[in-house]
């Protein structure tokens, strides 16, 4: 299986090849140089692999949540390349894959993803690791304020930027639930590609028309209090 995978949801800027289950990726931390980072990540990702577009099975994006304009720019690369080598289109949440991020970098099998919304407010997800080994949610994906954020009962782990901006608020919330959590994880496209990879194989893949972001907020500017 062959998949070219992308992000750029948060401040960073990533692109992954997952080639028979070798990934080789290029990251970057680059705040408002995603458009002109991602199509140089991928070409040179390509030319290290001495692989080509047409070569993939699937491209693989991650579709949001996070910065409104970070994840429009990733479907709008996604659904130019996928137009044009004719390839099908794997979305994955960027939570998701920010919990992805946690297993393999922690081995924590227990998530509690979290992005800075802004506006005083989270992205949310809660995620376990299933028997296929990748993240799936077990409460629906949400923006909310860090004081109102809703967990399952158990020990679970914090993982993404989120919590490095509420840490005090969140961990007030969830208390001794929360054994830990690691504020610097960002989402990547190589923790993208296991959940592809296992979404690939259920033929769960839409096309270049259907690879659209998810926002979960549709208010992008904070109105002002009457």
């Amino acid at each position: 299986m062959k998949l070219l995978a992308l992000d750029t949801s948060t401040e960073a800027c990533s692109a992954a090849l997952w080639l028979d289950h070798v990934i080789h990726e290029r990251f970057e931390i680059a705040p408002g140089a995603h458009s002109r980072l991602i199509l140089p990540m991928i070409e040179d990702l390509c030319t290290q692999a001495g692989v080509q577009l047409k070569d993939m099975d699937a491209l693989v994006f991650g579709r949001g949540p996070g910065s409104f304009t970070g994840v429009r720019i990733a479907a709008s690369v996604v659904q130019g390349l996928a137009f044009g080598a004719d390839l099908p289109v794997i979305p994955v949440s960027t939570l998701a894959a920010l919990a992805q991020g946690a297993w393999q970098q922690h081995q924590w099998s227990r998530v509690l993803a979290a992005l800075d919304a802004r506006m005083g407010e989270v992205y949310w997800g809660a995620f376990e690791r299933d028997a296929d080994g990748v993240m799936r949610a077990v409460q629906d994906e949400c923006v909310v304020a860090p004081d109102q954020v809703t967990l399952p009962t158990g020990e679970w782990r914090g993982a993404g930027p989120g919590w490095a901006a509420y840490a005090a608020v969140l961990q007030t919330r969830c208390g001794e639930r929360v054994v830990s959590y690691d504020g610097l994880l960002f989402p990547r496209a190589a923790y993208l590609l296991p959940i592809a990879a296992v979404e690939f194989q259920r033929g769960a893949v839409v096309t270049a028309e259907q690879a659209v972001p998810v926002y979960l907020r549709d208010q992008v500017a904070q109105r002002p209090r009457s």
